[in-house]
């Protein structure tokens, strides 16, 4: 007489014959035993997680954290997971967690506070994963998949002084980069000055010139029209003169009347 029962896929299974392991991974499907003489231990093959409370660990420089933490795993080897565990998940927790714990002390015990709150928490991270992998797998028939610290809290005599630290460092930062900033500014402005007084003395040049060629060309223009017709030039420049002269109410000239200026108001022909 024998009994089927079923492997599912998201399970590993060990047949026993008198508690003794006598098919060590069983795969899934169906499969048969003997009442009474065989027994049959399934276990979770998914990966699993240890989330467990936070624990206090010291730095190298004697500093306590709180240090809280949570790990992936998987059975490697049900023979073993079953001969170190009994099959149950409740102590596999416990004995991973030990192992972890040791490890964080031990990494958290070789870094400055510093390191493992910011600097080199990957590279931890990393290092104690491979570490305690190595060790679950042998004892255990457990892979560890991957060791995270979700959060690292600090003591308040502690948190004080490193947010203390961290705010002078902030404030040095800052300072550096406005010292740096202003000495751009210096730079720029300095740079903007220089062009300025270029521009404006190439203007200032290009200004005069157009205005010595404007004055030739009028001179010009003025010697052309007064040797077309000397006369009529003189009197429309006194005719000029006349209305600038009297151009205000006001204006009084004492010259004498037979001035050269009024030859035209004396005589149309100017003689």
């Amino acid at each position: 007489m024998v009994v089927i029962y079923i492997v599912q896929e998201t399970q590993r299974a060990v047949l026993l014959k008198f508690g003794e392991i006598v098919r060590p991974d069983i795969e899934p499907g169906l499969h048969v035993k003997i009442p009474f003489i065989n027994s049959v231990k399934k276990f979770d093959a998914r990966i699993l997680t240890v989330d467990v409370r936070p624990e206090s660990f010291l730095t190298v420089e004697k500093k306590g954290v709180e240090v809280d933490w949570y790990a992936k795993w998987k059975i490697a080897d049900v023979s073993k997971f079953y001969t170190a565990t009994n099959g149950e998940e409740r102590r596999a927790h416990v004995l991973l967690s030990q192992r972890i714990n040791t490890g964080l002390r031990n990494q958290f015990g070789e870094r400055t506070l510093h390191e493992v709150i910011s600097g080199e928490r990957d590279e931890l991270m990393t290092e104690l994963t491979k570490l305690i992998n190595g060790i679950a797998l042998t004892e255990f028939g457990i892979e560890v998949v991957d060791v995270r610290v979700k959060q690292i809290d600090l003591p308040p005599t502690v948190s004080g002084a490193v947010y203390s630290r961290m705010q002078t460092e902030r404030q040095r930062e800052a300072a550096e980069h406005r010292s740096q900033g202003r000495e751009l500014a210096e730079g720029i402005r300095a740079d903007a000055d220089r062009k300025r007084i270029i521009i404006e003395a190439e203007a200032y040049r290009e200004a005069e010139r157009l205005r010595g060629e404007g004055d030739a060309v009028a001179a010009a223009v003025y010697a052309r029209a007064y040797n077309k017709d000397p006369e009529f030039y003189s009197f429309t420049r006194s005719l000029k003169a006349y209305q600038e002269s009297f151009n205000n109410k006001g204006d009084i000239l004492l010259i004498d009347p037979d001035n050269d200026f009024f030859r035209y108001l004396n005589d149309s022909r100017g003689k």
